[in-house]
């Protein structure tokens, strides 16, 4: 029993770690409109966000019509994770 609950209590941790992009203060970050334009040269973005962790969010297509989702770092606009 004591596995049992242990195994579901790791599971569930998991679903809810949330990826972290930065620590810096939001003075740092590039401007969320500045980027998001930047970022529609590239991609159709249906929903742009900040998440809890400090990233940049994007659900939306790529130009091949692929459904992506993208967290960026908001300091240097670099990928932190992709799906």
């Amino acid at each position: 029993m004591k596995t049992l609950l242990f195994g579901f209590l790791m599971i569930s941790s998991l679903s809810y770690a949330e990826t972290k992009c930065t620590t810096e203060p939001t003075s740092k970050w590039k401007d969320q409109e500045t980027f998001k334009k930047d970022l529609e040269k590239t991609y159709t973005i249906k929903k742009f966000k900040v998440t809890p962790g400090n990233c940049y969010e994007i659900y939306g297509f790529d130009k091949a019509g692929k459904k992506i989702e993208i967290y960026f770092n908001p300091v240097d606009g670099s990928i932190v994770k992709q799906r």
